[in-house]
């Protein structure tokens, strides 16, 4: 039999105790209200009706489809990206709720894990052609890892196709150690740095996997090179045999790469943490990164580094998890504020 309810100041108001019961006991629709009576938003309103598993009426005369989700439209914000979302994760029989208007997130739902436990998911709803602001999303995550929830964001797109990310903050750890090394001479050639002692290259290249071989020696980037600098294991001279300064050498580096100074902020703190990290160009981002030697397992994740203020639109986040999803790695955005870095992890998800 199928329920009816009443449009009342927006909201539908299902008064038959056994319909109302069977909606918020067995489906999870609505919320109580007194004697018994389910009060239900517009947006499940909207979705039983187009599932012919209600009859709604306003003033005794009974609504149809059209005229329930102009309504909507002119009540709800973005109505059709929430419509769009609510309808998909209930067609999978997850028992999505709309958040309080003071909530950050659009959506919330309880799911059970594998041990059985329920964890809260709260959803945060975006059209393709909104912007991501990083900085906002960290926020996000902060405020609901305080809950002890978790996030996604759901993206629609102009067909009404949706994609599902899980976003957190990633703690990335390691296994391989930092060794000590005799200091060596490295030459400074435009975009590489270039070793030609064999046994430092060849020491530094089988224990942390820097460079790649040259010859008989090493080549680095300029990241590692400079990592080194700093880290006291190699001189850096010019082809002209001048012993260039920290200083000098930045100043030289930083008008080929302007970046190279987040790079390597970024380079450095995940070496601390006990990390393998290579260049990332292949898979479109500034790092990969092991957390064990490379011949033990393939890079784990793709890093790229942003500064605080980074914001993008969505067609270029999905090209980057989809990319890292397509090789098995996992794409993690740095975003670097002073000397503090946010790992910002994004997967695919599918509920």
């Amino acid at each position: 039999m199928q329920v009816s309810g009443e449009l009342i100041n927006n909201q539908i108001i299902v008064k038959k105790q056994k319909n109302a019961g069977r909606l918020y006991s067995k489906s999870h629709f609505g919320k109580l209200i007194s004697r018994g009576k389910v009060q239900l938003d517009l947006l499940e309103g909207i979705f039983l009706l187009g599932e012919n598993k209600i009859r709604i009426f306003e003033n005794k005369t009974e609504l149809d489809f059209s005229t329930l989700v102009n309504l909507a439209a002119q009540q709800i914000p973005e109505f059709e990206i929430k419509y769009l979302i609510f309808k998909d994760l209930r067609s999978r029989g997850l028992a999505i709720k709309l958040c309080d208007e003071k909530e950050k997130t659009t959506f919330y739902l309880s799911k059970q894990k594998k041990d059985k436990r329920e964890r809260q998911c709260f959803i945060y709803a975006f059209s393709e052609r909104d912007v991501l602001d990083l900085k906002e999303a960290k926020n996000l995550i902060q405020d609901i890892a305080k809950k002890n929830g978790e996030l996604w964001f759901a993206i629609v797109d102009e067909e009404g196709d949706i994609t599902y990310y899980h976003v957190s903050l990633a703690d990335l750890k390691g296994d391989v150690s930092e060794h000590k090394y005799p200091t060596g001479r490295g030459i400074l050639l435009k975009n590489r740095i270039v070793l030609f002692d064999s046994k430092l290259a060849n020491d530094l290249f089988q224990k942390e996997f820097f460079g790649k071989p040259f010859g008989e020696g090493l080549q680095l980037s300029l990241v590692e090179g400079l990592y080194l600098l700093e880290k006291k294991v190699i001189d850096i001279f010019s082809t002209k045999s001048k012993k260039l300064t920290y200083k000098e050498c930045m100043e030289i580096i930083y008008k080929l790469q302007p970046d190279i100074k987040l790079r390597l902020i970024v380079f450095s703190d995940l070496k601390k943490c006990g990390l393998i990290v290579k260049t990332g160009f292949k898979f479109g981002a500034h790092f990969r990164v092991y957390t064990k030697q490379p011949d033990e397992t393939h890079a784990e994740y793709l890093v790229h580094v942003v500064d605080k203020d980074f914001k993008s639109i969505w067609a270029e986040m999905s090209r980057a998890v989809r990319l890292a999803h397509s090789v098995n790695k996992e794409i993690v955005f740095a975003r670097v504020d002073g000397k503090s870095i946010d790992y910002i992890k994004f997967g695919r998800l599918r509920p």
